[in-house]
């Protein structure tokens, strides 16, 4: 699992081979979802309120780097670390 970012228990990260649309992984003790990137929407699984709340927050404020990487992901080249949410 390709690591972006890590703040408050919660994991970031983007997968080499994922399919469109534009989205990233959120795990939180034994609770994951898909997240895309644009909206902010859940794909897919689930995290607690107060989690996905902080996942928001943190992706409003890099949404450009986030895009970044999962161009840089379907490439396959190396992702860049993110900021974690402070």
């Amino acid at each position: 699992m390709p690591e972006v970012s890590r703040f408050y228990g919660i994991i970031i990260a983007l997968y080499y081979n994922d399919h469109p649309p534009p989205h990233f992984h959120a795990k939180y003790g034994d609770d994951e979802a898909t997240i895309l990137i644009d909206t902010g929407k859940v794909l897919d699984g689930r995290l607690s309120n107060r989690a996905l709340r902080l996942v928001e927050e943190w992706r409003a404020l890099h949404a450009s780097e986030l895009v970044r990487n999962w161009e840089l992901a379907r490439a396959r080249y190396p992702l860049n670390r993110i900021d974690p949410l402070e």
